[in-house]
């Protein structure tokens, strides 16, 4: 699947196994409202909500790769794809 957005944000969405919804809810929100794009004077002060944006978000499981030990990591931490897929 390819997605794509005009001005906005590209968020790489690691979840872990033990995340929950509400979790996530309070995630999205916090994105939303990050003050990361500049106004009129040059300040970031305006969100994604705020330039009427978009965020691409793309499911990214490697964020949880344990590579402490060997040189095949480890992703254990991460979600299941059934759980993950379904946010």
């Amino acid at each position: 699947m390819t997605g794509a957005i005009k001005q906005g944000l590209v968020v790489l969405l690691g979840i872990h196994a033990d995340d929950t919804v509400t979790q996530a809810n309070l995630l999205a929100e916090k994105i939303a409202h990050l003050r990361v794009f500049s106004d009129d004077a040059g300040r970031f002060d305006r969100s994604v909500r705020d330039i009427g944006g978009a965020c691409l978000v793309v499911s990214q499981f490697t964020l949880y790769a344990d590579t402490r030990k060997g040189r095949r990591p480890s992703f254990t931490a991460a979600a299941r794809p059934e759980v993950a897929g379904s946010w």
